[in-house]
């Protein structure tokens, strides 16, 4: 088991989003999903185009493709947007070090029931272990977070230690897209009795080029890309000193206007022990 110290026992601090990407991800049809372990669930752009979310995957056990990507995590690993938990319960079973965050409560329960460990908080709320952690973790599209790409790179490079690693999976196409979606289970209209599916928060999608570029202007350096079973993944370093107070004070402005901003101070505590 790593020994880096990443402050677990941080006081939870921060502020209760008013109801745009957090809710969403907190209430139905995701938590319903995460719950059954099975789909269909998208996010749904406002012109009606439909993305699937991998809901049966997310919810099994860590795969190939998902272990190609532990394999080569360093030190204590931070997993945002962590889910139903399957990768930190990997990690964890490895005696790894490995906590996950996620805005959802069903997921932070699901990964603690896996054997994991989980914080009901957003990323960019105050987090354990900042500047201390070795690894990020950005997979199954979580690169999207925010709709700001270059921001939460600036967000990983607060996370992590100097030299620390960010492991992040793309598109599988070379894309570059800024949208607006809400989850939605693929019901249009909504079956009588069915609740809403939440609002509209920002959302990107980024292949392999679009996450080099970004990364690359604000001081990632990639070590490896590889795929595994069709999904593509990046490893980027940080090739600067620690981030700036300029860059902190960016990001945590940035972190007011985006939208996946939520955490439940009484259920981080319940989640996250000593």
């Amino acid at each position: 088991m790593s020994t880096t110290d990443t402050g677990t026992d941080a006081p939870a601090t921060g502020t209760a989003d008013t109801g745009t990407e957090a809710a969403a991800w907190s209430t139905d049809p995701y938590a319903d999903a995460l719950r059954a372990g099975r789909g269909p669930l998208f996010l749904r752009r406002t012109d009606g185009w439909l993305l699937p979310l991998d809901v049966e995957r997310w919810c099994a056990r860590a795969d190939a493709a998902d272990l190609s990507a532990l394999h080569r995590c360093e030190g204590a690993v931070l997993d945002i947007g962590c889910g139903p938990g399957r990768l930190v319960a990997a990690l964890a079973a490895r005696g790894r070090q490995a906590l996950g965050v996620d805005v959802s409560e069903a997921a932070v329960e699901r990964t603690l029931r896996l054997g994991g460990t989980a914080l009901h908080r957003s990323v960019f709320d105050p987090l354990p272990g900042e500047g201390r952690w070795g690894t990020v973790l950005l997979v199954d599209g979580n690169i999207g977070i925010g709709g700001d790409p270059a921001g939460l790179l600036r967000r990983a490079a607060g996370l992590l230690r100097h030299g620390g690693l960010i492991i992040a999976e793309t598109a599988p196409v070379d894309i570059d897209e800024r949208v607006r979606v809400r989850v939605d289970d693929g019901r249009h209209p909504p079956a009588d009795g069915a609740r809403a599916t939440g609002s509209h928060f920002p959302w990107a999608r980024l292949g392999t080029p679009a996450l080099l570029r970004y990364g690359r202007a604000i001081g990632w350096q990639p070590v490896d890309q590889w795929e595994a079973a069709g999904r593509p993944f990046v490893a980027l370093r940080r090739s600067t000193a620690r981030v700036t107070r300029q860059s902190a004070e960016h990001t945590n402005s940035a972190a007011v206007t985006s939208s996946q901003r939520a955490r439940n101070p009484s259920g981080d505590r319940a989640a996250y022990g000593s």
